[in-house]
């Protein structure tokens, strides 16, 4: 933010006073955010959320859902099989950069791996936080913001200033929050870049996984939507000479490769546009708190830098973001030690695993590892569904009894 666009966004604010709008203010209603919200009223606060969009609303996103993202969901009161667009998946597929085939099927005794298009996930979880007695604010921008000992206060583009003593931002990628609070620094462009875009006629209901050898370490994918739906798409870090037309034409050159039109089939056709967004895979623990602000979700850049999955990262971290407000004690480092406890071990192995799989040798005999018989393949399966923590080989304080099959989410509503 420009020097000019700081004194304009600071004209909206006078000198911090008048009492609170709520315990916590919530800037941005996405699932890190709700989550937060969510938390916050359950444990009796009083909770404001503000986002500048209208819900329902589209996300550019894969859609997809981990075990770990199902299970937060679940605990947070959200039925997903009530809605209509929630598929359950099954089975998955990998192809590796040879073209061999992998079935990994997954348990059957609960939900392991779900899809359910963005625009109704996020909805959905705005309409829970109102029935917890969340006020939300939509179609409301962030014009101006700041901190101070005693509290957030937060001025919207139409004048309305919204107080609290603590904040959670979790307004995204391009977070205006952190813009208006720390206007000299440099915007992030995200570690991964993404494209996605939905099909219709698609034939196999499955889940699929392309490593393409120019996409390594990224991937192309096919998630499965009902009514022979699929939401495809193709996710990359972002490396020298990768640039927005490289990976453009490598979308487009990938849409009429074999691979990926034997998953979709013959009769698979575009509904819509192609769209583009970035993926932030950086934690940075100073980053996670500015004041009495904490940051979350994409704002805090806890993505899996392997796979580039962070619904679930954003859950944990709204709900760790609003256990710590309510906590009280030292806010601040007790958030960051939580985030660290629960996602920053996971993350820093997801990014040297990510090393391994950018070469083809990698990814090909990973994939052969993963073939050796149907432990490895179950294993695999719920490890790469985040059914269990990424590291928690390496972290024997997390070792309980039966910490690799743990059950699903929704195990009475959502037996196949």
């Amino acid at each position: 933010m420009s020097k000019r666009a700081g004194q304009e966004a600071g004209r909206y604010l006078r000198p911090m006073r008048g009492a609170p709008s709520a315990d916590l203010l919530v800037i941005g209603a996405g699932p890190a955010g709700t989550a937060a919200a969510i938390t916050a009223a359950n444990r009796g606060r009083a909770v404001v959320v503000v986002d500048k969009a209208m819900f329902p609303r589209d996300k550019t996103c894969g859609d997809g859902l981990t075990a770990g993202a199902l299970r937060l969901l679940d605990r947070l009161g959200l039925l997903l099989t009530e809605l209509s667009g929630y598929t359950p998946v099954q089975e998955a597929i990998l192809v590796s950069p040879s073209g061999r085939h992998l079935r990994l099927p997954l348990p059957d005794d609960c939900t392991h791996a779900a899809v359910v298009p963005r625009a109704e996930l996020d909805a959905a979880l705005v309409d829970l936080a109102r029935s917890r007695g969340v006020t939300v604010l939509e179609g409301r921008a962030v014009a101006g913001a700041k901190t101070d000992g005693e509290g957030v206060e937060a001025a919207l583009c139409d004048g309305e200033v919204l107080r609290a003593p603590w904040a959670v931002a979790a307004d995204g990628h391009w977070s205006v929050m952190r813009r208006l609070l720390e206007p000299h620094r440099a915007p992030a462009l995200g570690e991964w870049a993404a494209f996605r875009q939905y099909f219709s006629g698609v034939d196999d209901p499955r889940l699929c996984v392309l490593f393409e050898k120019d996409l390594l370490p990224g991937y192309a994918w096919v998630f499965p939507l009902s009514g022979g739906r699929a939401n495809v798409g193709l996710g990359m870090p972002r490396g020298p000479g990768i640039t927005g037309k490289v990976l453009k034409a490598r979308w487009n050159d990938l849409l009429a490769r074999p691979t990926l039109r034997e998953v979709l089939g013959p009769g698979a056709r575009p509904e819509a546009a192609m769209r583009a967004w970035p993926i932030p895979t950086h934690l940075d623990p100073a980053a996670l708190v500015h004041g009495r602000v904490l940051f979350a979700g994409d704002a805090a850049g806890v993505a899996d830098p392997m796979t580039g999955e962070g619904i679930a990262q954003a859950l944990e971290t709204g709900v760790l973001a609003a256990r710590s407000v309510t906590t009280g004690g030292d806010v601040a480092e007790g958030y960051r030690h939580a985030v660290e406890r629960a996602l920053g071990r996971d993350l820093r192995f997801a990014a040297l695993l990510q090393r391994v799989l950018a070469h083809s040798l990698g990814a090909r005999g990973a994939i052969r590892a993963v073939d050796l018989n149907d432990w490895t393949r179950r294993s695999f399966a719920r490890w790469m569904f985040e059914d269990y923590p990424r590291a928690v080989l390496f972290t024997p304080s997390r070792w309980r009894r039966h910490v690799f099959t743990p059950p699903g989410a929704y195990a009475g509503s959502a037996r196949w």
